[in-house]
């Protein structure tokens, strides 16, 4: 007898049993004939079903998780990413300019502060908000700049002839504590990672072995050089503080941000011996001929052509690896004013040796300084939509900026070292005859809320952007515009339910099923979604009406926004400007509903 094909799309319990009721009765009718639920021969149909259907489950589970499309778990979704080719950022970190005062005392002339006693705050001082969160000055910053503000701090009292003179200057901050591991590496091992023991990593600052060989971050093994900027000391270094150089880079390593808050760095292959086999070249001696000048300011040359190795870098054995890092944390941002303290602030002066102790210590304790502007970044992690797009879009853009979402890509992809921001669009100018692109950027303040931000972060932007636009475009860095809505609705309740808990329970049905991620930019706001979301809550006959309202002043955004004027004709969404995002600032009192 000619044996009944097996139905491969029988994959949940139900149609397991059935096919195999129906494959007992087909082929085995004289001796199984109890069909009965409570037999035994139930209860092995039953379990062979479940098993079956446990198969078919994890079957399925495997195969959508494979894919960055269907997967659902965020360390798979980690990992597909990686593959092609997003690197998931270090903690967030915020960033912006610190005013900083100091008294000095008067010179001999009493025409202004003593050169002597005028000081250098030094890369690396930190400082302290209300909050508790530790900045840190990411560069040097010189009170004798003559672009500095200077005023009269104190005069003497019977002459009125000034004695000290107050300085001010402004240094950029970024949030974070500098920290120091030493890692003990022995026998030598294929690429090799290690664990910065110590979580939420935003940068690695260097990594230094005992014998003082420096291993430099790189995006991938493969990347034989690096770019490395030095100060510039030309005449136009007012306006480009750094010069770009490239650097053979034979250490190397790459970063690992696993999303369990732990960041790796990860080796090449390589010994010490293979750097005398490999072929690396001084740049200078490659790529320019100009006389004096050993850097790279063109970055359209291939830097494979000045280290050649398949080893993928030299992998550290039998020393210790310093690895200074900083770290993030959770309340990253400050408001305006709220950075007050000094922890460390490391002075140094030109001429130490011609000057007093006693006024060091006098101008060191004089240090003030606030914050006159909010420091903001992006203090919420990427959800799992978030990382697909992300994914997906850097596959595309291929690290460079050439169509729209490629610059919205590479915007979200700034070094957290740099700040960060929440949300991005672009706009080209039409008005423009050239390409003439309008970004627009938003970050968050420390309440998770959408805010503009600051000019550290847009300065910083640009000039990251600058290096992978096309050559024939401009950008401008904009500041979004935040919409304040109010949501106003009215339903119809059963009779026999308490009117309070279902006005409740219909507050946290929005919350959680429509504001709970924040909306993009020129992302329609849609009344049918939130018509759906009421009408599904226990106790909700029907929803009468949805309405939009926008709330500005006090602690609202100013920017009064017409409601009715961009509702669609039927009422079901709200038009949104490209520039624009909606957001619901105080839920609890901007939903409200009444029961009728």
């Amino acid at each position: 007898m000619t044996q009944r094909p097996i139905n491969y799309t029988s994959a949940d319990f139900a149609s397991i049993k059935n096919d195999l009721v129906n494959y007992a009765k087909r082929y085995y009718p004289n001796s199984f004939q109890d069909f009965n639920e409570a037999s035994f021969g139930a209860l092995m149909l039953d379990l062979v079903a479940y098993v079956g259907d446990q198969l078919s489950y994890y079957a399925d589970y495997h195969a959508n998780e494979a894919f960055l499309e269907t997967a659902l778990e965020t360390e798979n979704i980690v990992k597909s990413a990686r593959q092609m080719g997003y690197r998931i950022p270090g903690a967030a970190s915020s960033t912006g300019m610190l005013a900083l005062y100091v008294i000095v005392p008067a010179d001999s002339s009493v025409s202004g502060p003593d050169a002597n006693y005028i000081p250098i705050m030094n890369e690396g001082s930190t400082f302290g908000s209300q909050g508790g969160t530790v900045f840190t000055l990411v560069e040097n910053v010189d009170f004798a700049d003559p672009n500095n503000e200077i005023t009269v701090a104190r005069v003497d009292t019977s002459t009125g002839i000034p004695t000290h003179f107050a300085i001010k200057t402004y240094g950029k901050i970024v949030s974070g504590q500098e920290l120091v591991q030493n890692i003990s590496v022995g026998n030598y091992e294929r690429f090799l990672s290690l664990k910065i023991n110590t979580p939420n990593v935003s940068e690695i600052l260097s990594v230094t072995d005992t014998e003082g060989h420096e291993y430099y971050e790189v995006e991938s093994l493969a990347q034989d050089v690096i770019y490395q900027q030095i100060p510039n000391y030309n005449s136009d270094k007012e306006d480009v503080k750094y010069k770009l150089r490239t650097v053979p880079a034979p250490r190397r390593f790459t970063v690992e941000n696993r999303t369990n808050g732990f960041t790796f760095i990860n080796f090449g292959y390589g010994s010490a011996n293979n750097i005398t086999k490999d072929v690396i070249t001084d740049p200078s001696d490659v790529v320019l001929k100009v006389t004096g000048r050993n850097y790279q300011t063109d970055e359209t040359f291939d830097p494979s052509k000045l280290v050649e190795s398949d080893k993928f870098g030299v992998n550290p054995t039998n020393t210790t690896l310093t690895v200074k890092y900083r770290t993030g944390g959770n309340n990253l941002n400050a408001a305006r004013g709220t950075i007050t303290r000094v922890i460390n602030a490391s002075l140094s002066y030109n001429n130490p040796d011609v000057i007093s102790t006693v006024l060091v210590n006098e101008v060191q304790s004089s240090i003030e300084l606030e914050n006159e502007d909010p420091i903001l970044g992006d203090i919420s992690t990427l959800t799992p939509e978030e990382l697909k797009v992300r994914a997906f879009a850097t596959f595309a853009t291929q690290n460079r900026a050439v169509t729209r979402t490629d610059y919205i890509n590479l915007a979200y992809r700034m070094p957290s070292k740099f700040g960060k921001i929440k949300r991005v669009n672009v706009i080209q100018d039409k008005d423009s005859f050239k390409r003439n692109l309008n970004m627009y950027v938003l970050s968050e303040n420390s309440a998770g809320n959408f805010v503009q931000s600051n000019a550290t972060i847009k300065e910083n932007l640009k000039q990251w952007l600058n290096t992978k636009r096309m050559i024939n475009d401009t950008i401008d860095i904009l500041d979004g515009r935040v919409i304040n809505i109010g949501i106003n609705f009215e339903i119809l309740a059963d009779l026999d339910v308490n009117r309070f808990k279902v006005l409740d329970d219909c507050v946290e049905a929005i919350k959680n099923n429509y504001l709970n991620v924040k909306r993009n930019m020129g992302e329609a706001l849609y009344l049918s979604e939130i018509y759906k979301i009421l009408n599904d809550v226990p106790g909700v006959t029907d929803t009468t009406s949805v309405e939009v309202v926008n709330k500005t002043g006090g602690i609202y955004s100013t920017y009064p926004f017409p409601v009715k004027r961009n509702l669609s004709p039927d009422g079901r969404f709200l038009k949104v400007p490209e520039d624009s995002v909606v957001e619901v600032l105080v839920p609890e009192s901007d939903i409200k509903g009444v029961v009728k």
